[in-house]
Formats: structure tokens, sequence, C-alpha cells
């Protein structure tokens, strides 16, 4: 195989998770409702958190920029707060253990009525389904992004999607489509004159 079937097959790949993804009607109807649940966090003037390993924090920080940036047109910022403090995760890792890096923070900022959105390409990142007991402890709703199964994660989520893949980058390509979806259609619930 050479390098430009190579490339058209990865293209061909993404684009299958993708179909598989938009087919069942269900991942449709979890979207629209998980971007009611945040609007109305924000409208309670509750925060959002976000959280996961690797390119899933990637993923968290990114989303949370663009709820306290912009997406679409100017607005007001929404609060959201990625938990990828580097000083943070190396000072609770060190002390405490990897697991508990998302956990911490959560116990010192999140608050009841508040919302983690735990992405995990697994559902079985031990520090992620912790950061997600520590939530739904402190009276926060979990929102998980998942692969796989689910795996243990969904067992703490209010509300999940599974996105379709054999592998991690597969996964994250749909979290991110995901995510985007969502602030956007967050920005269309609260800021209507934008669209």
């Amino acid at each position: 195989m050479d390098i430009l079937d190579t490339i058209r097959d990865a293209l061909l790949t993404a684009q299958d998770a993708l179909n598989r993804f938009i087919q069942d009607p269900e991942n449709i109807a979890t979207i629209a409702k998980t971007a009611e649940m945040m609007r109305d966090v924000f409208e309670r003037e509750g925060r959002i958190f976000t959280c996961g390993n690797g390119g899933s924090l990637c993923d968290a920080m990114h989303f949370a920029e663009e709820c306290t940036g912009k997406f679409r047109d100017n607005r007001r910022p929404l609060p959201a707060i990625a938990l990828s403090d580097a000083g943070h995760i190396t000072c609770t890792a060190n002390d405490f253990g990897f697991t508990e890096i998302f956990a911490r923070p959560l116990l010192a900022l999140g608050h009841s009525g508040d919302l983690l959105v735990a992405l995990s390409t697994s559902g079985n990142s031990a520090n992620v389904v912790r950061a997600a007991e520590t939530a739904k402890s402190s009276g926060m709703q979990v929102f998980g992004l998942l692969g796989g199964d689910g795996g243990e994660l969904k067992h703490h989520c209010d509300i999940y999607l599974i996105a379709p893949g054999d592998t991690s980058d597969r996964i994250q390509e749909i979290h991110i489509k995901v995510l985007h979806i969502l602030i956007e259609h967050v920005e269309r619930l609260m800021f209507p004159e934008n669209y």
C-alpha cells in the first residue's frame, strides 16, 4: 500500500466512524439534551469543568476556551474551567497520586448545580472516573464523552455519548465534533441574535 492509499484509507476510516455516529438518532438527541443542560447551568450562574488525559485534555481545554472566549460572534463569556493547571496536576500527583489530579480541584471549586464534562476514549481512565465520582458526590451533573463500551465512567455519568472507533484518534475526532456542536448549540440557545 503506497502513501496515497494510506492517507485515503485514514480519511475513509474517519468518515466511517462519523457516519456510524450520525446514523444513531439517540446520539443527535443526546447532543441536544446536553446543550440544554449546559445552557441551564450557565443560566443558573453555575460553571462547567472539563477534564481528560492527553489529547482528551487538549479537547477539554479547547471547549473551555470557547466558552470563556467565543465560538462564532462576540457575546458574554461563559464560565468554564479546564482542570489543566500543570502546577496543580504535578503537585497533586506527587502528594496524592495521579488518580486525584481532577478530583481535588473539583472538591475545591465545584458546587452543586455545576457540570463536569469528562472525556475518556476508553471510559476507564482512573483519574477521570474519580473526578466523576467526586462531581456526583458534590451535587454536580456529569456528561461523559467516551469510547469503547463506555467503560466504568459511563456508570458515573448523568448523560454520555460513546464515539465509535477502534483507535483513540478516531474517537477523539468524534469528541471534538461533538464539543464544537455543543458550544454552537449553547450559543444558539443563549445568544440567538448571533445566528
